[in-house]
């Protein structure tokens, strides 16, 4: 058994996003939605250190004006596929945010 804490979330009060992250980017952009749905996201933060992690938690956070306390990573913290909790904010406000945003 692992010390390991987890935070459970009912599914009912937010939603999920699946980003893909291409870190050492010019910019900070959402480049496009690919056919299953997932964010492709690029950074201009190295994948050291948590940078690109933080940085893709505060892009978020401005892109879909909610404040980082909302955002989660819960799935892929050391790979390029992640997956985001949104909390108090349903699929499709996060949606429009997203495509108003798209590169």
């Amino acid at each position: 058994m692992t010390d390991r804490k987890f935070k459970l979330h009912n599914g009912q009060r937010g939603s999920a996003l699946a980003v893909r992250v291409t870190p050492r980017a010019s910019r900070n952009e959402i480049v496009e939605i690919l056919d299953d749905g997932t964010i492709k996201v690029r950074l201009s933060a190295p994948p050291v250190d948590n940078e690109a992690n933080n940085a893709l938690i505060e892009f978020l956070s401005d892109i879909l004006g909610v404040p980082k306390s909302k955002l989660d990573i819960v799935a892929g913290n050391t790979g390029r596929d992640k997956l985001i909790s949104i909390l108090d904010m349903d699929v499709d406000t996060v949606h429009q945010r997203i495509l108003a945003h798209l590169g």
